[in-house]
């Protein structure tokens, strides 16, 4: 996974921590816990506050 594959990694992380509520979790940890998900191979500084969102968001609606 790359951090363009914002669904994916949404999925990832709902599968991942099934009893987190994605509105709580801030940014810093979210960038931590993407880059711990099995098949996650992207540069790590190429995440910004933007693509970090644009997971949550996703996450969000994952979990809805």
């Amino acid at each position: 996974m790359k951090w363009v594959d914002t669904y994916d990694i949404a999925a990832a992380l709902a599968d991942t921590h099934p009893d987190v509520d994605p509105n709580t979790v801030r940014f810093t940890q979210l960038r931590e816990w993407v880059l711990a998900l099995p098949g996650f191979d992207d540069d790590p500084s190429r995440s910004g506050e933007k693509i970090l969102e644009a997971i949550q968001m996703a996450w969000i609606e994952e979990a809805a």
